[in-house]
């Protein structure tokens, strides 16, 4: 037995070694985002190098594409070897860690003794294929439920009696469709189904008023689609997986969140309802110009990263944007960072290294961006700090989104 993984990752994943990625994922991360502390500032020609930030998935997402008959490393522990790693549990204990034990089956934990008092239950890692009604039904008291990484396909019943589950974790596991008792969850907050093989978003319409969170990252999705009744929606994560167009996102109008990074999208379209979105993270697709952000006045963060878009513009109006990431673009020069950016006093950081205005002036980009942009403190993996009356450092840093 083992503690709780931490969930905070990077993508996008980074909780995508991906890409996001977000990861959380990763996103990268929940999105438990965490900030990485930014070293004292030094002259421009010495400012350090942070660590590059990868794309967004809240959880990790590693190519995983095994058949479904696939064995993960090592062999099973017997029942009879399970039945003692509870054994010295009293029967109030309320949580639960029984992480990378290679077990096959929870029939000899016993679980059911605890369903008094058990509120949070974490079996990631381990070789669990079915989640057993006898073994699961019982705890109706459970708020958390983590089973990240096992080598399940079906939930059936089991949960259809948890009207307190607040969180359920099914990533890396072999779920071909979101599982119907999902439906039945009434107070479910955040979903997780990483690293799946669902090919179509179902199940969820009887859960809009509580689900708050859900991540759908590194999955076979093609269209998105079926979430109009998330009304309360405010973290979706779409991130790998072969989605073409931004539709049918009208009705998620306290979305705060929108990851789909690492897609096959070439237009920035549908948000116009989205007043709330405060971070998008739509790199490593085919994104051909900067648009569609007319209403999304809030935007905090905007990745555009690893596109086609050959011009700064439609971003003046943007006045709570802080992270600009449009690296590894078609960016020919910095002629427009005046009228586009000049007079968002709340940017911190920009990326645009990977531009022809980058590579063609390897000299002159950074101070260029320095004069034109005095209020950055943060241009790609540099922190700038300035002599001449430049701004110093933000001591937290940028934010690391998971």
């Amino acid at each position: 037995m083992s503690a709780v993984p931490d969930k905070a990752v990077l993508d996008n994943f980074s909780k995508l070694q991906i890409a996001d990625q977000k990861p959380n994922v990763v996103p990268a991360t929940s999105s438990e985002a965490h900030s990485a502390p930014v070293p004292d500032s030094t002259t421009l020609g010495e400012a350090p190098e942070l660590e590059k930030r990868q794309v967004v998935l809240k959880h990790e997402i590693i190519e995983l594409e095994a058949s479904d008959d696939e064995e993960t490393g090592g062999e099973a522990v017997d029942d009879e070897h399970a039945q003692g790693f509870l054994s010295t549990y009293p029967d109030d204990t309320d949580e639960l860690n029984i992480n990378q034990s290679r077990i096959q089956s929870c029939a000899p934990l016993n679980l059911p003794r605890f369903a008094a008092s058990l509120k949070k239950l974490c079996l990631r890692q381990n070789f669990i294929a079915t989640i057993d009604e006898a073994d699961f039904g019982p705890l109706v008291s459970l708020e958390e439920l983590d089973l990240y990484d096992n080598k399940i396909k079906h939930l059936g019943d089991s949960l259809k009696d948890h009207s307190k589950l607040r969180s359920l974790d099914l990533s890396f596991n072999l779920l071909r469709q979101v599982p119907e008792v999902v439906s039945s969850l009434s107070a479910i907050h955040t979903l997780y189904f990483v690293q799946n093989k669902i090919t179509k978003i179902t199940n969820l319409h009887d859960i809009g008023s509580t689900l708050r969170s859900l991540e759908l990252g590194g999955n076979r999705l093609r269209v998105i689609e079926s979430l109009d009744a998330l009304m309360n929606l405010e973290e979706l994560w779409l991130g790998k997986n072969k989605i073409s167009k931004l539709e049918n996102l009208a009705m998620l109008q306290k979305l705060q969140i929108l990851s789909v990074q690492s897609n096959r999208l070439v237009k920035i379209e549908g948000l116009d309802s989205l007043v709330n979105l405060r971070e998008l993270y739509i790199s490593h697709n085919g994104i051909e110009r900067l648009e569609g952000l007319e209403n999304n006045l809030k935007l905090e963060t905007l990745d555009v990263g690893s596109n086609r878009i050959p011009a700064l513009e439609n971003l003046s109006h943007l006045k709570s944007l802080e992270e600009l990431w449009m690296n590894d673009n078609k960016i020919p020069n910095l002629h427009d960072l005046d009228s586009q950016l000049a007079a968002i006093s709340t940017l911190k950081t920009i990326y645009l290294e990977g531009n022809p205005c980058q590579r063609d002036d390897m000299a002159g980009y950074k101070r260029k961006i320095i004069l034109a942009l005095p209020q950055v403190i943060q241009i790609d993996a540099t922190c700038v700090s300035r002599r001449m009356n430049f701004p110093s450092c933000n001591a937290n840093g940028p934010p690391f989104t998971s």
